[in-house]
Order: structure tokens, then C-alpha cells, then sequence
């Protein structure tokens, strides 16, 4: 297990961050209200309302009469800003804050919008794909964080990232070794804990769709794999 804390890789074309910072807010935001919505009860309607169910999104259950939600298709993308706990969000928010604000610089602010929630929709379609008759919600931005790490691998797989091995052990090596590492880890927790509590398709699904768009996506002077800038 990696927990990153700093890369210290300096923004390039943009001054800030901003679209990363007001995703972490969006979220961050979401989370207090959800926190103080009246009653444990409350939490889970609001997480079963906005968060992914497979099996309602394809038509085989119904959610109960009278609680909001938000239309099944719109789901796809609602359960990317809602947590289901504080480490839940604290993990998924620092792995943003660390590398989203590179991958953000490289693409620019409006294309990296799109390309969050586009991972994030190719980790909820994975993982719907997989458990199509699942009553369980998937919520969290995990999908969408997954496509920013694959992105910032194919950028910058030679930046040493600071961080803590197995969640004590500073570390300052390649972001090629440690997010490899973390890619292999979700791979290998899909296969040998199918049915376990996390949303290991989507975090597959994510990075797929990162792996694919980014690409797509980056500024026309970048290139990937840390072959430096295009001659003009």
C-alpha cells in the first residue's frame, strides 16, 4: 500500500491548480453536508439515491417511492463526488491533491473537467459491467482518480514521489515503481477479492479509460513517457 504525499513537480503552463482544488472542495463539501444529514438512515438514502446501483441502472430493481435520487444514467457520474467514510475520502482526495494538478497543467483547465468524470464514468461502467445485478451503491472517486494516476504515469514516470510504503515507511523512489505497484495492487485485489467491499472494477475501469484519453488529451507541445517537449 503507497499513500503519496508530494511530488514536487512545478506547473508548466497553468499558475494554479484550480479545477483540481475545487474538485477536492466539491467533494470535501458534499462529504460535511452528508455528515450532517440527520440520522445514519439519511447518509444511506443519500448514498443509495445519488451513488451507482447496477442493478437499478440496468432496470432489473427499483429504488423505493419517495426517496431522491438522481436519474440512473446521471448516477454514473453523481457517486464520483460522494464518500463513504473519512478515510475514504482523505485517501481518495491526497492522491488527487498530489497529482491532479500536474495532470491538469498538462491537458489544461477544461479538458481535465472532462477528462475526471470520463474516467470516472469508465470505472462505473466497469464496474457495472462486472456486477450487473448488484443492490450494492458504488460511490467515490476512486474511477476518476485512477485515470489521473495512469495519466501521470505515462507524463512523468521519472519524478521520485515522496511518500509512505504501507502506510509508515517514507519512500522517495520513480513514480514508475510506485504507482506501477499500485496498479498491480488494484489488479491483483480484483482477482482475489471479487466480492470484497471495494470497487476494484472501477479503479480498473478508470485507469483503462486515463490510459486511453490521455493521449487525447494532453497539450499538443507534450509528450509521454518522459521524452521531453516536441521540437517546433
Amino acid at each position: 500500500m503507497f499513500v503519496p504525499l508530494y511530488d514536487g513537480v512545478p506547473l508548466r503552463f497553468t499558475r494554479l491548480g484550480f479545477v483540481t482544488y475545487g474538485l477536492i472542495a466539491t467533494c470535501v463539501l458534499l462529504q460535511l453536508a452528508l455528515w450532517r444529514w440527520p440520522g445514519q438512515q439519511g447518509e444511506i438514502a443519500i448514498m443509495a439515491g445519488f451513488g451507482l446501483i447496477p442493478s437499478v441502472l440496468f432496470g432489473q430493481a427499483q429504488l423505493p417511492e419517495g426517496l431522491v435520487h438522481a436519474p440512473a444514467m446521471l448516477t454514473l457520474f453523481s457517486n464520483v463526488l460522494i464518500h463513504a467514510s473519512f478515510a475514504h475520502l482523505v485517501g481518495n482526495m491526497l492522491f488527487l491533491w498530489v497529482f491532479g494538478d500536474n495532470v491538469e497543467d498538462a491537458m489544461g483547465h477544461g479538458r481535465f473537467v472532462a477528462f475526471f468524470f470520463l474516467c470516472g464514468l469508465g470505472g462505473s461502467l466497469a464496474h457495472a459491467a462486472v456486477y450487473p445485478q448488484s443492490d450494492q451503491p458504488l460511490i467515490g472517486a476512486s474511477g476518476a482518480i485512477s485515470g489521473v494516476i495512469a495519466a501521470y504515469l505515462m507524463l512523468y514516470p521519472r519524478v521520485r514521489v515522496w511518500g509512505l510504503a504501507f502506510k509508515w515507511i517514507p519512500v522517495h523512489i520513480p513514480a514508475l515503481y510506485t504507482l506501477s505497484g499500485w496498479i498491480l495492487f488494484q489488479a491483483a485485489s480484483a482477482w482475489f477479492d471479487p466480492q470484497g467491499s471495494v470497487g476494484w472494477w472501477a479503479h480498473l475501469g478508470g485507469l483503462a479509460t486515463g490510459a486511453a484519453l490521455t493521449p487525447l488529451f494532453i497539450r499538443r507541445e507534450l509528450r509521454l513517457f518522459g521524452r521531453g517537449p516536441a521540437r517546433g
